[in-house]
C-alpha cells in the first residue's frame, strides 16, 4: 500500500464531508518581513505598532492577506491538488486580527460538486474555516475549482450552492477597539478620507511590477501551497509554472497603496475571479474601481466596497464587447475595506 497522497479527485467529494487540514502554522513576525519584501506593502496599519496603537489597537496585526494566504494554503494538498483551475471565491470574511504567534488551523466543507459535461473533470464548492489557538475564527470563505477526475466512473448527484452576491456593510466584522478619529493623514501617506470617494469612481493605480520567478516560488513555498501547476514546469503542456493566484492579488492589492493608501484593512471578500493565467515576465499593473460605501459603528471607521483588477493593459478595461474578460485581466477581486471617514 502507497504511503503517498496523490491527492483528491472529483469523485472523492461528497457534500457535507468536512476535511480537517495539515499541518498547524504559528505565524511570527518572520512572515510579515517575508511578505513585506515579496510585495511593495506598505499600508500603515500592519507597518507601524505606534500607528496602529493610535488607532486602538494593541499593536500592529499582520496582514490580512497573510492570514488569507496561509489557510489557502492549508487546503491545497485537500482541495486543490489535482486542480485544473481555481475559479472563484464569496462570501468571505475576516473575523478576528492575526497576532504574532497566532497558530493557524483550517478546515474545509464540501458545499457542493458538478460533473463538467466533458466528463473528465467537475467543480467542486468548499467553505473553508481558519482558526487561531483559541478556537476563534480568524476567516472564513466559499471558494470552487474544477478538479480532475480519476476515471469514467458515474458523477455524484448535482449540487450547486446558493452564495451570497456580496457580503452585507452590516455583517463586517470591525475589529475590537478600532478607532480612526484621530488618524493621521500624514503618516498614512495620502490625505484621501472616505467622503473623497464617489460610487463608479476608477483609480489608475499607476504602477507596474513584471513578476519574476523566483519571487513567485518563494511566495509559494512560503505559504505551503503544494499545487502542481505552480511547481512543475512538467504539469503543463506549454511546459510553463502558473503563478500562484494569491501572489497576483497581493501584488495587485500592494499596488492600490498608490490611490488607496487609506484602505487600511480588508474584512470581506466579495468575489472573485482568476480571468486569464499569469506566468513569469508578465508586468502586473492594477486599477480599481469603487463600487459602494457604508458607515460602521466604530468610531470614525467607515467601509468602503472595491472592485481590484490585476491587468497586463489598461486602466478601466475589464471585459471585451461579448461579455468575456479581457486577456490582458489576471484577475477581478470585489473586497470590503475600512477606510477613515
Amino acid at each position: 500500500m502507497s504511503k503517498t497522497n496523490a491527492g483528491r479527485f472529483f469523485e472523492d467529494y461528497a457534500v457535507g464531508a468536512v476535511i480537517t487540514h495539515a499541518v498547524p502554522r504559528t505565524i511570527k513576525m518572520g512572515e510579515r518581513a517575508l511578505y513585506h519584501a515579496l510585495y511593495p506593502a506598505r499600508h500603515a496599519l500592519h507597518s507601524s505598532d505606534q500607528f496602529a496603537q493610535n488607532c486602538g489597537l494593541p499593536f500592529s496585526p499582520l496582514d490580512d492577506l497573510v492570514t488569507f494566504h496561509t489557510v489557502f494554503g492549508k487546503t491545497v494538498p485537500d482541495v486543490s491538488l489535482n486542480a485544473v483551475a481555481n475559479l472563484g471565491y464569496a462570501e468571505g470574511r475576516w473575523e478576528t486580527s492575526l497576532w504574532p504567534g497566532d497558530t493557524i488551523t483550517a478546515t474545509s466543507e464540501v458545499i457542493g460538486v458538478k460533473q463538467n459535461s466533458n466528463g473528465k473533470s467537475g467543480v467542486v464548492w468548499v467553505r473553508t474555516t481558519g482558526r487561531n489557538q483559541h478556537g476563534e475564527v480568524l476567516m472564513s470563505y466559499v471558494r470552487w475549482v474544477m478538479v480532475r477526475k480519476r476515471g469514467d466512473g458515474p458523477a455524484p448527484e448535482t449540487v450547486i450552492p446558493a452564495l451570497n452576491s456580496a457580503v452585507a456593510a452590516d455583517d463586517l466584522v470591525i475589529p475590537e477597539g478600532l478607532d480612526f478619529s484621530a488618524y493621521d493623514f500624514a503618516l498614512a501617506g495620502e490625505p484621501h478620507r472616505l467622503s473623497d470617494y464617489a460610487v463608479g469612481e476608477v483609480i489608475d493605480h499607476v504602477d507596474g511590477v513584471t513578476i519574476e520567478e523566483a519571487e513567485h516560488m518563494l511566495a509559494t513555498r512560503l505559504w505551503q501551497n503544494t499545487a502542481k501547476v505552480h511547481f512543475d514546469a512538467t504539469n503543463r503542456p506549454d511546459g510553463k509554472r502558473l503563478i500562484y493566484g494569491g501572489h497576483v492579488i497581493s501584488m495587485a492589492r500592494a499596488l492600490s497603496f498608490n490611490g488607496l493608501a487609506n484602505a487600511q484593512m480588508i474584512v470581506a471578500l466579495n468575489g472573485g475571479a482568476h480571468a486569464n493565467p499569469c506566468f513569469a515576465g508578465d508586468t502586473v499593473r492594477a486599477w480599481t474601481e469603487v463600487l459602494d460605501i457604508a458607515e460602521t459603528p466604530a468610531p470614525g471607521v467607515g467601509a468602503i466596497r472595491l472592485r481590484l483588477v490585476a491587468t497586463k493593459g489598461v486602466a478601466g478595461v475589464l471585459r471585451t464587447d461579448d461579455g468575456k474578460y479581457d486577456p490582458d485581466v489576471l484577475l477581478d477581486l470585489d473586497y470590503w475595506a475600512l477606510m477613515p471617514e
